[in-house]
């Protein structure tokens, strides 16, 4: 049972990775276009 709530927490980790570099890809998307 442990370790499907250790497989759970990894992967709400890594979703939260995910989304962090979503996020860094979009603002450097806007600062990019604004250069121009």
């Amino acid at each position: 049972m442990s370790q499907l709530k250790e497989l759970q927490d990894e992967n709400r980790r890594l979703k939260k990775m995910y989304a962090d570099a979503q996020l860094s890809a979009e603002l450097l998307k806007e600062a990019m276009a604004k250069q121009w």
